[in-house]
């Protein structure tokens, strides 16, 4: 017994926090780093590939595809939360009842969200901005990742876990295996057999399924403190409930992102038409690259605030915050510049088409306007997340996409036509902002009342 909880990782709660940063953050970073150029991948050969009405039916895809990170999110980052929490409680045996819930779970979500979708596809598409024109490319590259939904949630789910468990090395390692694979299978696929869009999708699917079969061995050691037992696909109701609720932020996030991107795709088909809906899927892309950047100093903070909250060492828990806060707005402020100052380079990645690079370099550089205050907004809304406080984290997630930039994307349209739309993102980034530091202010407040070892129960987290 002493050897398997060798393996547990208390040095979260000891070593030094830049240390800890560049042992969690720097594989999360690199393996989101991989995934954020796993779908430029896809993005790079469909544009250049197959033309520049393929990249607007690619586009067409993104809300669905957030709605169904979102419900993946709903179970992965709970579950990721609990098991850091536990873990600095030594509560090992919860552990795996955490872990066997992310596989229930993942499968009756994943199930349930491909039969759904598969059976209204058509209007689906159509609502979320397609035409006559972009429908057909959608249609094939959807069905075909839908198919494969379940295998995608159960994937992020476990490597999320895998993560917090002690693990972020093998963890990153996987992504980047599904990255190389796919960029090996992507011009098999779309050139060699000729399958085009579909291609893409299979690549991707395909690559995934293999990333599990190895995460899925990962957990089936017995060997490791965290591993599945008997009675796998059992379903723990009250930890299913904790972890739904703490997952309920980055689940928000998501589906705001699905709703943000369906209307900024009718809004650009209104003012800017089909080319519109293209050039916001390329600035997407690589505005993407470096959220993705973001939200792996998040999955690297994420076990480390978590362990030592649960530890009661509060001095470390705001500690590894401003560190990574720092690092994430360093991020951020790289896309602004790149946005600025070579905006057309950076687009032309994707495309050659003239009509479609002149609006794609157009947006890029005024959807990143306020792009370096992003990185900190981003860390604050996973720090609440982390430390269990959910309404806070549900607020921070809501605030920057629907209580601000839904409104801005509809009057400023009236007023500016297609560059209203680009004009929304730097307005609600200012003000989701203002709101953030606002919260942010009132929980330092409180931990600034808290000595290591005292009861956190005036922060009001619901761990």
């Amino acid at each position: 017994m002493a050897e398997i909880k060798a393996s547990v990782p208390t040095e979260l709660g000891t070593r030094d926090i830049n240390k800890l940063l560049k042992q969690y953050a720097l594989p999360a970073i690199i393996a989101m780093t991989a995934s954020s150029l796993y779908n430029m991948v896809d993005s790079i050969y469909i544009g250049q590939g197959v033309g520049p009405l393929a990249i607007s039916g690619l586009a067409i895809t993104f809300p669905l595809m957030n709605l169904s990170t979102a419900f993946g999110t709903l179970v992965g980052a709970g579950a990721a939360t609990i098991l850091s929490v536990f873990l600095g409680r030594k509560k090992y045996s919860a552990c795996n009842k955490v872990l066997s819930n992310v596989v229930s779970l993942n499968i009756i979500i994943g199930l349930i969200f491909m039969i759904v979708s598969l059976a209204y596809i058509d209007p689906i598409l159509y609502f979320f901005g397609a035409s006559e024109n972009t429908l057909p490319y959608a249609k094939e590259y959807i069905k075909i990742i839908l198919y494969g939904n379940i295998i995608t949630h159960l994937y992020f789910g476990l490597n999320a876990a895998m993560r917090s468990t002690g693990n972020p090395k093998k963890a990153m390692g996987l992504t980047i295996f599904t990255v190389i694979l796919n960029s090996i299978l992507d011009p098999i696929f779309i050139f060699v057999l000729d399958l085009g869009i579909a291609g893409a999708a299979w690549a991707t699917v395909i690559s995934q399924t293999c990333a599990l079969v190895v995460v899925m061995s990962h957990f089936a050691d017995s060997s490791k403190v965290i591993h599945f037992k008997k009675g796998i696909l059992r379903l723990n109701f009250k930890i299913a409930k904790e972890s739904l609720a703490i997952g309920a932020g980055p689940f928000l996030m998501n589906s705001a992102a699905c709703l943000v991107t369906l209307f900024v795709n009718q809004q650009l088909r209104t003012y800017s038409g089909d080319l519109g809906i293209g050039a916001y899927g390329i600035c997407n892309r690589i505005t993407f690259m470096f959220v993705m950047v973001c939200m792996g100093l998040n999955q690297g903070m994420q076990p480390i605030a978590g362990y030592n909250y649960g530890a009661r060492l509060y001095s470390r828990v705001k500690e590894v915050f401003w560190k990574t806060a720092r690092l994430a707005t360093g991020m951020t402020t790289l896309c602004f510049l790149i946005s600025v100052l070579i905006p057309r380079l950076a687009t032309g990645i994707f495309t050659h088409d003239p009509e479609l690079l002149d609006i794609a370099s157009k947006g890029l550089t005024l959807q990143n306007m306020a792009f370096p205050i992003v990185g900190f907004q981003m860390i604050a809304t996973n720090f609440f997340q982390s430390l269990g406080m959910v309404k806070k984290s549900v607020i921070l997630s809501l605030s920057r996409q629907i209580l601000f930039l839904l409104p801005l994307l509809y009057l400023l349209p009236l007023k500016f036509g297609g560059n209203g739309v680009w004009y929304s993102f730097p307005i609600s980034d200012v003000i989701a902002f203002i709101l953030t530091a606002i919260l942010l202010g009132q929980l330092f407040k409180k931990f600034s009342r808290l000595k290591d070892g005292e009861d956190p129960t005036i922060l009001g987290s619901n761990l």
